[in-house]
């Protein structure tokens, strides 16, 4: 065990560092199981790789560099509850194990070990050939490898599984109720965005909506069960003036929205065992993933992240998870971060800065009859250590996106 006596302590003042980012070298220990604070935490890693199989054969020792700073990132926080985005599913769950086995479970950089006795994963649409010219250019391309293949999957990607997603728990995973939602159908969603007359009726009646999948893992904490809603959304960009991604990704959003929203909303939906309507009134649950979309600034549709901020299921923290790395870098990178609107402390992305500049993209939402507590962003200052494993924007040493995380009180 790598936890000291005084875990709940530590991690309590810890949680009061979140607009430094979890300043400083230890590591943020886990509550114990009879404790009802958990961490939640999403992690967009960028653990993808252009070929299929390439990412087992990188986790397979345990010296890919990119994989010990993803990993010591997590240990850094040490979150109960975690989704990774960006991490490349195979069928056997080979990557996931390599991971949590020869980078996880080893000590990075002084970190402690960290132990994830659950994991759940699933296919994903991303790279998945839908037979049909999606993108009405090419024709239906069906040789996985290149771009036109992935503009003519159901989610972007250049063989099936790319850009994958992957949950891990301390906190046992009612795997017999999961649900996912990777074949709903974007046209059986009533009052859709799809943009009009762009996708031939051919590609209307196959489009799946989510690019990637969405997942609902059930998480038994102690006696509560807290639904674990998951997903990546697809970038509202690399599209033209009918914005199909950006509606893509509004939609993706909203398949959420009226998960949580009561049985008027969530009717319609089924999952992929043709179990119809969503969560029951009053479930506790906990939205997380890389959203790909910022309240106030990007090129999302109609505020698309609103849908959830907004929403009366929804309890907010008092402020949205922070860190004053996120300001030193859109005050330092300038660029398309001195127009934007939202407050950089926020931003949880360092992209382009040119356009869109960085961003708050990355979201853990938590419902009401969960009390959120502390929270924040792990992005270090450049005088910090830790810095190392975020970079100044021009150089990437783990990814794009920061750890998100958001303690609450369960019961």
């Amino acid at each position: 065990m790598n936890q000291p006596s005084s875990s709940f302590p530590r991690r309590t003042a810890l949680a009061a560092l979140a607009g430094a980012a979890l300043a400083g070298t230890a590591a943020v220990p886990a509550s114990a199981s009879g404790r009802r604070t958990v961490r939640f935490a999403t992690f967009n890693a960028s653990l993808n790789r252009g070929t299929q199989g390439a990412l087992i054969t990188d986790l397979s020792t345990p010296d890919n560099t990119q994989a010990r700073n993803v990993a010591e990132t997590i240990q850094r926080v040490d979150p109960d509850v975690l989704l990774i985005n960006e991490f490349d599913h195979d069928d056997a769950g080979t990557a996931a194990g390599l991971f949590v086995r020869n980078y996880l479970a080893v000590g990075q950089n002084g970190a402690a070990p960290i132990r994830f006795p659950y994991r759940f994963t699933a296919p994903v649409n991303t790279g998945v050939a839908s037979g049909v010219d999606l993108d009405g250019k090419n024709g239906a391309v069906t040789t996985p490898g290149s771009d036109a293949y992935g503009q003519d999957a159901f989610g972007y990607g250049w063989f099936p599984g790319q850009y994958g997603m992957l949950v891990l728990s301390k906190h046992p995973i009612d795997a017999r109720a999961v649900r996912t939602f990777q074949r709903f159908l974007w046209k059986d969603m009533p009052g859709h965005v799809m943009p009009p007359g762009y996708y031939s009726e051919e590609a209307r009646a196959v489009f799946r909506l989510s690019s990637k999948s969405h997942w609902d893992v059930p998480i038994r904490v102690g006696h509560t069960r807290v639904h674990f809603l998951v997903s990546h959304p697809t970038p509202p960009t690399f599209d033209g003036p009918e914005d199909r991604n950006g509606r893509r990704n509004h939609d993706e959003i909203r398949l959420w929205a009226d998960y949580i929203g009561g049985p008027r909303r969530s009717s319609y939906l089924y999952d992929d065992k043709g179990l119809r309507g969503g969560l029951r009134p009053g479930s506790r649950f906990v939205i997380a993933g890389d959203l790909n979309a910022d309240p106030y600034d990007g090129d999302s549709y109609d505020h698309a992240v609103r849908q959830l901020l907004d929403h009366p299921a929804i309890r907010l923290p008092a402020t949205p998870p922070a860190s004053a790395g996120g300001v030193e870098a859109a005050r330092v990178q300038g660029g398309a971060n001195a127009s934007h609107v939202g407050n950089p402390a926020y931003d949880t992305s360092d992209f382009n800065d040119t356009a869109p500049g960085n961003l708050r993209v990355d979201h853990v939402l938590p419902s009401k009859g969960l009390e959120p507590l502390g929270n924040g962003v792990f992005w270090p200052t450049s005088d910090d250590p830790l810095y190392r494993l975020v970079g100044n924007g021009t150089t990437v040493p783990t990814s794009d996106h920061r750890l998100v995380w958001q303690d609450v009180r369960v019961g």
